[in-house]
C-alpha cells in the first residue's frame, strides 16, 4: 500500500466536517457526519472538535459520543469508546491516538467490529484508513486493513474486479466490498483496489485492464490499469489497443498510440497527428516518423485541407518548428473558426515569430475569448510601446468580459500610474475573479508619491484613493493618506 505524502485533502468536505462539528457543539444533535461521508469529514469533523475544546468551548451537557470521542482529555475519549453507539469511523481516527490507554483500546474495539460486521467496516473505514495511514501511530490501521482486503482478494473470483460486459466472470456475492471500493468516489480507495486486482497469479488480462483504463477519471488510477494492460498477455490485440487510443485520458491514448507500431499498425498513427493532446501528438509524430513517413507534410496537408483545419492540427504544425511555416500561420490569424485563429496566435508565439502590433491589437476585440488572450500574451513582451489609452477604453463594463480580462492583464503588466487606475476602475467589477484581482492590487499598492513621478500628481492619487477606500481599515487608509499628504 502506498505511504506516500499526504496529498491534497478535499476542501469542501474538510469545511463540511468543520460545520458539523461547529454545529454539534452548538447543541444540534442530528449534526454528525452521516453515513458515507468522506474521509476528508470525519478528520476535519474531529480536528474541529479537538481544537475547540482546547480553546476552552464548552461542550453540551450531556454531550453526544461523537463530541466525546473527540474531546481534548484522554480519559473522556477512553471512556466514550465503551458506548455501544460510537461511530466506527471515530474509533478509526481514536486507533492513532496520541495516548496510549485510548489508543489501545480503540484498536482492541476496531477489531472485534470488524469481526463482527466486516463488510460494513471494510466499506466505511478503507478510504478513511488509508489516510490515518500515513500518520506517525497510523502503521497499526494500515496494515490491518491491507491484510484484511488482501485475503479478501485472495478468496474472491479471479473476475470480481473485471467490469460489467461479456468478457466478465460470474458475479461473485463475496465481493461486493472489493468491487465498491474500484468504483469508489476516493481516489486512495480505488487506487488502492486497483493494485489488489493486480496481485496474485494469473489475474491480469490485458483487455479488462484496458476497459477499467478507458473507464477510469482519475489520471494516476488509468496509469496503473494502462501499464498492466501493456504488461499482460495479449497487449498487442486490436482491442486492447483500440480501448486505449479511444480513451478519454490523454496519457492512456499515448501508450495506445504508442502500442500501435508493436502490432504492426504503425500506419494508423497519421490519425493521432491532432490529437487534442500534445502528449499523443508527440507519440504520433515518433510513430509516423518510425514507419518511414515526414510528420511535418501530413501536418501541412491537414492544416491545408479545404474542409478546414482542426486547431490541434495547426499546434501539431507549430510543434514541428520549421521556418517555412511562420507565413502559413499567419494566414490563419484570418481563419473564420476562433479555435483556429487561436492555435495560429499561439503557435507564432511559439516561434517567436514578429506580429504586428496593430494586428495584435485589433484581436483584443476579437469575439473569440480564446484568440483575445493569444493576442493578449503575445502583447506581453511590448507592453510598453502601447497605448494605454486604448487598452483603457476596454475596460468598460458593459463591454465582452475576455476583452476586459485581456486589457486588464496588459495594463497590470505595464505597471505605475495605468495599472492603478485600471485596478480601480475593476474594484466593483460583477466578476468574481477580476474583481478580486483588482482589489488585490489595489491594496498591494503602497501608494508612495515618489513611485508616481512624472505619470499622476497628489490629487489625482488621493482621488483614486477616495474611490478604493472601503477596501482598507481606518488604520490603513490613514497610513495612505498620510503618505500622499492628504487630510481625512
Amino acid at each position: 500500500m502506498d505511504r506516500g505524502g499526504r496529498g491534497k485533502e478535499s476542501g469542501t468536505d474538510a469545511a463540511t466536517g468543520r460545520a458539523l462539528a461547529d454545529r454539534l457543539m452548538d447543541g444540534c444533535a442530528t449534526s454528525v457526519p452521516p453515513m458515507g461521508a468522506g474521509p476528508d469529514v470525519w478528520l476535519a469533523f474531529a480536528e474541529q472538535v479537538r481544537s475547540t475544546g482546547h480553546g476552552g468551548r464548552r461542550f453540551p451537557v450531556p454531550a453526544p459520543p461523537a463530541l466525546r470521542l473527540c474531546h481534548p482529555r484522554g480519559r473522556v475519549r477512553e471512556a466514550a469508546l465503551a458506548e455501544p453507539d460510537a461511530p466506527v469511523e471515530l474509533v478509526a481516527v481514536l486507533t492513532t491516538d496520541g495516548a496510549a490507554p485510548v489508543r489501545d483500546r480503540a484498536r482492541a474495539l476496531l477489531e472485534r467490529i470488524l469481526r463482527a460486521r466486516p463488510e460494513f467496516t471494510l466499506r466505511a473505514v478503507t478510504p478513511l484508513a488509508l489516510r490515518l495511514g500515513r500518520r506517525d501511530r497510523g502503521g497499526w490501521i494500515l496494515d490491518l486493513f491491507e491484510e484484511t482486503l488482501r485475503r479478501r482478494a485472495e478468496a474472491a473470483s479471479p473476475s470480481w474486479w473485471h467490469l460489467p460486459g461479456p468478457s466478465a466472470g460470474p458475479a461473485d456475492p463475496a465481493d461486493t466490498v472489493l468491487t465498491g471500493l474500484l468504483g469508489s468516489t476516493d481516489r486512495r480507495a480505488r487506487q488502492f483496489a486497483v493494485r489488489l486486482a493486480l496481485t496474485g497469479p494469473g489475474r491480469a488480462d490485458a483487455l479488462e485492464c484496458a476497459r477499467r483504463a478507458a473507464a477510469e477519471p482519475d489520471p494516476a488510477t488509468a496509469a496503473l490499469w494502462t501499464d498492466a494492460a501493456m504488461a499482460a498477455p495479449g497487449s498487442g490485440d486490436d482491442a486492447v489497443i483500440d480501448l486505449l487510443t479511444g480513451a478519454r485520458i490523454p496519457a492512456v491514448r499515448a501508450a495506445g498510440v504508442t502500442a500501435l507500431r508493436r502490432a504492426g499498425r504503425a500506419a494508423e498513427g497519421v490519425r493521432h497527428l491532432a490529437d487534442r493532446s500534445g502528449l499523443v501528438r508527440a507519440c504520433a509524430r515518433w510513430l509516423v516518423a518510425q514507419d518511414g513517413g515526414d510528420p511535418h507534410e501530413h501536418y501541412r496537408w491537414l492544416v491545408c485541407d479545404p474542409a478546414g483545419p482542426s486547431p490541434y492540427a495547426v499546434t501539431g504544425l507549430a510543434e514541428c518548428g520549421r521556418g517555412e511555416d511562420t507565413d502559413l500561420l499567419r494566414g490563419l490569424v484570418a481563419h473564420p473558426a476562433g479555435p483556429v485563429r487561436a492555435a495560429a496566435l499561439a503557435g507564432l508565439r511559439r516561434r517567436e515569430a514578429v506580429v504586428a502590433d496593430s494586428v495584435l491589437l485589433a484581436l483584443l476585440d476579437d469575439p473569440a475569448a480564446s484568440v483575445a488572450r493569444e493576442a493578449s500574451l503575445a502583447l506581453l513582451p511590448a507592453v510598453g510601446r502601447l497605448d494605454p489609452a486604448y487598452l483603457a477604453e476596454r475596460l468598460d463594463v458593459r463591454g465582452p468580459l475576455h476583452v476586459r480580462r485581456t486589457a486588464f492583464r496588459l495594463l497590470r503588466a505595464r505597471g505605475g500610474i495605468h495599472a492603478l487606475r485600471a485596478s480601480v476602475a475593476l474594484i466593483d467589477d460583477w466578476h468574481p475573479r477580476t474583481r478580486e484581482t483588482a482589489r488585490a492590487a489595489v491594496r498591494a499598492c503602497p501608494w508612495h508619491p515618489a513611485q508616481f513621478a512624472g505619470e499622476a500628481d497628489t490629487a489625482e492619487l488621493a482621488a483614486l484613493l477616495a474611490r478604493s477606500a472601503k477596501l482598507f481599515h481606518d488604520y490603513e487608509l490613514g497610513l495612505r493618506r498620510n503618505r500622499l499628504g492628504v487630510r481625512g
